[in-house]
C-alpha cells in the first residue's frame, strides 16, 4: 500500500493527540503552491530546510570549539541534528506532530554566523543603529527571503506553523520579534518542544565536549547534585579512572533523564489544564513543555557551572576574542569599501541597506571561509 498525502493526513488525524498541529489544518503558505502528493505540508517544510545552502554551511560553523580545534567536537550542524533527534523523541512521546517539530528544530540555527555566539555578539554590536543582529531572526530571514531556490518567490515558502515556530523559538539565547504571528499566543506544543530539545542538546554536548577537552576539574563537578545522580546511575566512583566509556554513559544518562523529565512534566500539565486543542496550548498563560521544578533547578545549576567553567575558560575566551576581531575587521573593511564585496552581493545594494547586506554576507560565512576572507583582505601575501 502506498501512503500518499491524503492517507498521511488521515493517519495524523487518527494517531496524533487533540492538542497536536495537523498538517491538513495548516494556515498555508505565503505563495500558493500545489502541495506534494507524497508528503504532508510539514514534511515538505522539513525537506526544503535540509536542502538549503544555509543548512549545509552549518557543517563548518562553530558550536563552541572552532573547527580547527579538533574533528570530534560538535559543530553547528551536529548540534542541529542532535536537537532534531531529541525533538522527534519528545514529539513522539507526547503524541504531537513529528514533522513540524523536526522542521522547526532543523531550521532553528540556520542564521548563526561563523564562530558561534562570539560572531553573533560582534555582529550585533556592529549593527547597533541598523537593526541589530539576532541569529534567530536571521534564521527566519533565510527561510522567508535570503534563500533563493524557486523561480516564483524568495525564501522557502514554508507553512505558517513552521515559520511561527521559528520566530517564537525561545531559549536563554534566543528571542525574536513575533509581532506578525499573533504575539499574544504562545508557540505550538511542537515549537515548545523545539525549545527544550535545543536546551537539552547544548547542555549535554557542551558538558561532553568540555570533558573531552579537559576543561573541568572533576572534583568541582561533584558540587552539582545532577552530577552526583549521574555518577550513581552509571556506577562510577571519583577515585576510579574517568574513561571515554564512562563519559559516554554519563552524557547518555543526562539526555535520557532530561527527555523523560520533560515528557512526564508536560503530560502532567496537559492533564491538569485539560488541554485538548492547539488553541488551548497557545492561549495558555505559560509554556506547557517544561522540566519539573526540582529537575529544572538542577539543570540551572549545570548551566551556571558550564558558564563559569567552560564558556569563561581562558581557552574559549581567547578563541572568542580572536573571532570577534576577525568579524569586526571584515565588517569594517566591507563598509568602508563595498566594492570589495562579491559582484552578486554588490548588486543587492541597489535594494537594501549597506550594513544589512554586509551583515547578511558575513553571517552566511563558515568559519573557514571567514578566515580565508580575512587572510585575503589583511595578509599582504594573501591572494585576493
Amino acid at each position: 500500500m502506498m501512503y500518499k498525502r491524503p492517507q498521511l493526513e488521515e493517519l495524523e488525524a487518527i494517531t496524533l493527540a487533540p492538542y497536536a498541529q495537523k498538517s491538513a489544518r495548516s494556515k498555508g503558505r505565503v505563495y500558493p503552491e500545489a502541495e506534494s502528493e507524497s508528503r504532508t505540508a510539514y514534511g515538505r517544510d522539513r525537506d526544503r530546510i535540509i536542502h538549503t545552502t544555509a543548512f549545509r554551511r552549518l557543517e563548518y560553523k562553530t558550536q563552541v570549539f572552532v573547527y580547527y580545534e579538533g574533528d570530534h567536537y560538535r559543530t553547528r550542524l551536529t548540534h542541529t541534528l542532535e536537537v532534531s533527534q531529541l525533538g522527534r523523541s519528545l514529539a513522539r512521546g507526547l503524541g504531537v506532530n513529528q514533522d513540524l517539530t523536526e522542521a522547526i528544530c532543523l531550521a532553528h540555527d540556520l542564521g548563526h554566523p561563523p564562530f558561534g555566539h562570539a560572531g553573533e555578539h560582534a555582529l550585533n554590536r556592529l549593527m547597533q543603529g541598523h537593526g541589530g543582529f539576532n541569529h534567530n531572526t536571521q534564521s527566519y530571514r533565510i527561510v522567508t527571503s535570503l534563500e533563493r531556490r524557486y523561480p516564483n518567490f524568495d525564501g522557502l515558502n514554508l507553512t505558517y506553523e513552521t515559520r511561527e515556530g521559528m520566530i517564537k523559538h525561545e531559549t536563554d539565547y534566543d528571542k525574536s520579534d513575533a509581532s506578525d504571528y499573533e504575539p499574544d499566543r504562545r508557540g505550538s506544543l511542537e515549537a515548545q518542544i523545539a525549545n527544550l530539545a535545543d536546551e537539552i542538546a547544548y547542555n549535554a554536548h557542551d558538558l561532553d565536549d568540555g570533558l573531552r577537552a579537559g576543561m573541568f576539574d572533576l572534583a568541582a563537578l561533584d558540587e552539582l547534585e545532577l552530577w552526583q545522580e549521574l555518577k550513581a546511575v552509571v556506577g562510577w566512583q571519583s577515585w576510579e579512572p574517568f574513561t571515554t566509556l564512562i563519559r559516554h554513559e554519563i552524557i547518555r544518562e543526562l539526555i535520557g533523564m532530561s527527555v523523560t523529565n520533560v515528557q512526564e512534566q508536560t503530560a502532567v500539565h496537559l492533564r491538569h489544564y485539560q488541554i485538548d486543542s492547539p488553541d488551548k496550548v497557545q492561549l495558555h498563560s505559560t509554556n506547557l513543555v517544561t522540566y519539573a521544578p526540582d529537575f529544572g533547578q538542577k539543570v540551572r545549576h549545570l548551566k551556571q557551572f558550564l558558564l563559569d567553567n567552560m564558556y569563561r575558560h581562558y581557552r574559549l575566551v581567547r578563541m572568542q576574542n580572536k573571532a570577534e576581531r576577525f568579524i569586526t575587521q571584515l565588517f569594517e573593511a566591507y563598509i568602508k569599501e563595498p566594492k570589495m564585496l562579491p559582484t552578486d552581493t554588490q548588486k543587492k545594494l541597489e535594494q537594501a541597506d549597506l550594513h544589512r547586506i554586509v551583515a547578511d554576507y558575513i553571517a552566511g560565512m563558515t568559519d573557514r571561509y571567514a578566515l580565508d576572507e580575512w587572510q585575503k583582505l589583511f595578509d599582504p601575501y594573501g591572494r585576493a
